[in-house]
């Protein structure tokens, strides 16, 4: 690559990395001066990109999803554009030096690279406790993951999942449907389930984004599938330790509880929250709770320099959830854009964009296939409505217009 490429690296190849990919690409690059200079170079560990919110449902079995639209090739999404325009890095990251603004990657097969950058955009998302809730390393580990629980699956009588959000209900949902049958109109939890399985949640309530009535509703909604929910009790230990992890994720489990009780699991989910993929990220530029520390209003990354950002997971923004960062990435691209016009000698430009997030109640968990609870802009949504806009198939009806771009084609 020449050397007089001023490059915009993008760490990610998910919702965050990609979506501001193609912003710039359409929006920003067209209109900078000597545009054959800039390239995008996108960095990911996974070669494909998938549709995350799905695999609660995904993880039972690939029928249950088109695999062409569940899993789509990254490169593959970019080939529309002029050729040179953008570069794919199949890496991870591994270190970023902010001062000398150099982005060191590491690939499978142990080299490793220094890209410098002109501009840069951490989208690193985050990693689930259960490899089987998303691409923790990449695509290749995730569906061995899948492969390992469905044939486990068959001779499982005890599941315990430890964690209460949407991730936790949703899982519980899709194996206790699965597994002990869709509950009929009037029916209440099966008189003899055919897998015990176990939700534990550390606080009163499960789903605490959502208010009182509705998590109720969802506890009632699981339990005509045969979950249990135990509520205000922690996990004091699990053994083996790494139990329901990468190494060890089929292992039968014991799990004891805070409040004495001991669970015993032939399958055991761990779906406490995730942890975000800052490892590269100097300890400088992180909040107390590890994301990247982040302007909210303008999402740059104060800290780091000129023109370094961070969306999505990774970034101390606002709370985690994939239509938040959808409502941020055309903030974060105005001002990209603008920042690069500045860099390149232009005038006139324009104000700064600020973002604001929403932060209504806003969250839909469907609990098995027909089933579902939640609420948008602080109105409780039917049952019937969380179906239809999220529980047919986990948002997959959206992410063809989002990895091919279409949804960015208008400048927002």
């Amino acid at each position: 690559m020449a050397a007089s490429k001023k490059n915009i690296v993008i760490i990610g190849g998910s919702y965050g990395g990609i979506s501001v990919a193609h912003n710039l690409l359409k929006h920003a690059i067209p209109i900078l001066p000597d545009q054959a200079s800039y390239q995008i170079v996108l960095v990911s560990a996974a070669s494909q990109v998938i549709c995350r919110p799905a695999c609660p449902r995904a993880l039972i079995s690939d029928e249950m999803f088109n695999q062409n639209k569940l899993f789509v090739g990254i490169p593959q999404v970019f080939e529309q554009y002029p050729k040179g325009s953008l570069r794919f890095v199949h890496a991870r990251a591994t270190n970023l030096d902010y001062n000398d603004r150099i982005v060191s990657v590491t690939f499978q097969e142990g080299n490793t690279e220094q890209i410098d950058y002109h501009a840069l955009v951490i989208a690193t998302g985050a990693s689930t406790p259960s490899p089987l809730h998303g691409l923790n390393r990449d695509e290749q580990s995730l569906k061995a993951s899948w492969h390992d629980f469905r044939k486990a699956l068959p001779n499982a009588k005890s599941i315990v999942i430890t964690g209460a959000g949407p991730t936790g209900v949703e899982t519980a949902g899709e194996l206790g449907e699965y597994l002990n049958g869709r509950p009929g109109w009037f029916s209440s939890k099966p008189e003899k389930p055919n897998v015990s399985i176990t939700v534990v949640n550390a606080g009163s309530q499960i789903l605490p984004v959502l208010r009182p009535a509705i998590a109720a509703k969802a506890e009632r909604l699981l339990d005509k599938v045969g979950v249990t929910v135990i509520k205000n009790a922690r996990v004091q230990s699990v053994k083996p330790e790494g139990a329901g992890t990468e190494t060890a994720l089929t292992t039968k489990t014991t799990v004891t509880l805070n409040t004495g009780q001991t669970l015993d699991a032939d399958l055991y989910i761990p779906a406490t929250g995730s942890k975000p993929n800052t490892g590269f990220v100097p300890q400088a530029l992180l909040a107390p709770d590890g994301r990247v520390d982040t302007n909210p209003a303008t999402l740059r990354v104060d800290k780091a320099g000129e023109r370094v950002y961070a969306i999505g997971d990774a970034s101390s923004y606002a709370r985690q959830a994939i239509h938040i960062m959808l409502e941020a990435i055309p903030v974060v691209s105005a001002n990209i854009k603008r920042d690069l016009l500045l860099a390149a000698g232009k005038e006139g430009v324009g104000e700064d964009r600020n973002f604001q997030a929403d932060v209504r109640e806003t969250q839909m968990v469907p609990v098995g296939r027909s089933k579902g609870v939640g609420a948008a802009m602080g109105y409780q949504l039917p049952s019937l409505l969380v179906w239809l806009i999220k529980g047919r198939d986990y948002w997959l009806w959206t992410t063809g217009g989002l990895w091919s771009g279409k949804q960015w084609v208008k400048e927002k």
